[in-house]
């Protein structure tokens, strides 16, 4: 197995990026997380999605942090801080769902508020349902737990296309044509930082191909074991999902309707945010989470 590990250099004078990293060992791999405020409210575990990193949490952080809640958010393996596998064959659904099974308990993480995004969804729905007792409470945003039985959207089927033919794939671009508002420059070299180079890559155009789009997929059957769970779940469950995202539009209705947790919750639709609202709407979503917090 081929490791990877990004230059820290890259990642110097970041905007709106002040935290000091943090890492952990998993298998051959090196982990990055942000860890900020050890102190006694909540963990707020912020998982992000494809191909984003922590990065784009900086501006919910400090606000979920004033409420006096511990943020850790890491990187999964092949994005941000964290080491890449050179070889796509080296990524899969399960390895991901077991880094960040690795985290928690490397961290001894309870009482978590999940919050997650895009495959932080995919990823962090599967772990609450198997790991339920160190979870209080999960705030969903444009995700979904797939399992191939699901009729897919032609949004995403364009983008899985885009992504394994095209001979480029530039992410601090794609990230920026997923947000409803215009990212700087600074922002958008930000995103491109953990990839010098396109053997950096492997991980962020795999991650398309991992999604269960039929049923017989390796992951398929562990997300219908996951849903058997957030069928019953009853703690509480919120989504948060924004307006002018083609992709995972009208998952929210689903989960609503599944998942007992979600029921009389007062769920928000973020006005003006794209596939990534952490980044149009971050601000209006931490409080979101804040306000989940105090209420449940």
């Amino acid at each position: 197995m081929m490791i990877l590990r990004t230059d820290e250099n890259r990642f110097q004078n970041l905007p709106d990026y002040p935290y000091s990293p943090n890492y952990l060992q998993f298998g051959e791999a090196r982990m990055h997380y942000v860890d900020e405020n050890r102190g006694s409210g909540d963990t707020v575990l912020m998982l992000h999605g494809e191909p984003s990193w922590s990065f784009l949490y900086r501006k919910m952080i400090p606000i979920v942090n004033d409420e006096g809640h511990r943020v850790v958010a890491p990187d999964l393996i092949g994005f941000g801080k964290s080491d890449k596998f050179a070889d796509r064959d080296d990524y899969t659904y399960q390895m991901h769902v077991d880094s960040i099974v690795s985290l928690i308990e490397n961290l001894d993480l309870n009482n978590i508020t999940l919050m997650c995004q895009d495959w932080g969804g995919l990823i962090g729905l599967r772990v609450a349902a198997e790991y339920p007792d160190r979870f209080s409470r999960i705030v969903a945003a444009n995700t979904f737990l797939p399992t191939g039985d699901e009729k897919v959207p032609a949004a995403f089927k364009a983008w899985l296309k885009f992504s394994q033919v095209t001979p480029f794939f530039p992410v601090g671009k794609l990230v920026s044509k997923g947000c409803a508002t215009k990212l700087s420059k600074e922002v958008i070299k930000a995103y491109d930082a953990p990839f010098p180079d396109k053997s950096y890559k492997a991980g962020a155009r795999h991650f398309p191909a991992l999604v269960p789009i039929t049923p017989d997929n390796p992951a398929s059957e562990a997300n219908r074991e996951a849903w058997k769970v957030l069928h019953e779940w009853k703690k509480p469950f919120l989504t948060a999902f924004s307006d002018k995202d083609p992709i995972t539009r009208g998952g929210d209705k689903i989960l609503r309707r599944r998942i007992p947790g979600a029921k009389g919750q007062a769920h928000f639709t973020i006005e003006g945010g794209g596939h990534f609202l952490q980044e149009d709407k971050g601000e209006e979503l931490a409080e979101v989470i804040v306000n989940f917090i105090r209420s449940s």
